[in-house]
């Protein structure tokens, strides 16, 4: 009998503190905002998580180097065409001489003539080499570059077939190396100064012939560029 009276005095106490238990929790919520809770467990959930550390985005470059040209020196990018769609494009000093977002690429040899002073175009132009008679025009052009000129030019699709053997020596005494290379649809890419001498040290001449097995376009070959900096003291 006492051991019943014993249990019983237990299993009420069990019952008046869950009942003071439930009460409190009851309480609690009533006069603890929602917002509040959820905050709380947010931060519970927050502890032990380890910081997440973000690299600080690149900083654009002048014509989109992946590294910046020293101070006051001209940064300068030429990308060749590569099929129908990626079309030829000339930067100098971050500004786009040439570029189907100006409007005056085309197919053929695509040039632009700078004032190497104030770092300006003076002219571009695109002479079609696969149809008509453009490589005299071509000729007039460069010659009527004046002295103390960077001239850049690159290719958009074909830029050979109709292309002179007089018009190769004009862009060979440039200083070309690969304008007798040059072959159907041949990707190509070329700076050059007139009346002074560029750095040896930079980027002045690429090539990449169209070869059926090893295309990236069908019957293009992959683009190419060149690009570099070029001291503002060389005249």
């Amino acid at each position: 009998m006492w051991l019943n009276r014993h249990y019983l005095l237990k299993l009420v106490g069990v019952l008046l503190t869950s009942l003071a238990g439930w009460y409190s929790g009851y309480l609690l919520c009533a006069f603890v905002s929602k917002t509040t809770i959820t905050a709380s467990i947010a931060n519970l959930q927050d502890i032990g998580k380890k910081p997440v550390l973000r690299a600080p985005v690149p900083k654009r470059q002048k014509c989109d180097h992946w590294s910046p040209c020293s101070p006051g020196d001209y940064a300068y990018r030429i990308l060749s065409g590569g099929g129908k769609g990626k079309l030829a494009k000339i930067c100098f000093d971050d500004e786009l001489l040439i570029s189907k977002e100006k409007g005056n690429v085309g197919r053929g040899i695509n040039i632009a003539i700078v004032d190497y002073k104030t770092g300006k175009v003076t002219s571009a132009e695109f002479f079609d080499m696969w149809e008509g008679d453009h490589s005299g025009e071509m000729m007039t052009f460069i010659k009527n570059a004046p002295e103390g000129s960077l001239l850049l030019m690159v290719t958009h699709d074909d830029g050979s077939t109709r292309l002179k053997n007089d018009a190769k020596k004009l862009v060979e005494e440039l200083g070309s190396k690969e304008i007798w290379n040059m072959k159907f649809r041949s990707s190509w890419a070329f700076i050059a100064a007139k009346g002074f001498k560029l750095p040896d040290n930079i980027q002045k001449e690429k090539i990449n012939h169209s070869d059926k097995k090893r295309n990236r376009y069908g019957g293009w070959p992959a683009e190419i560029q060149i690009e570099g900096c070029i001291p503002r003291s060389l005249i």
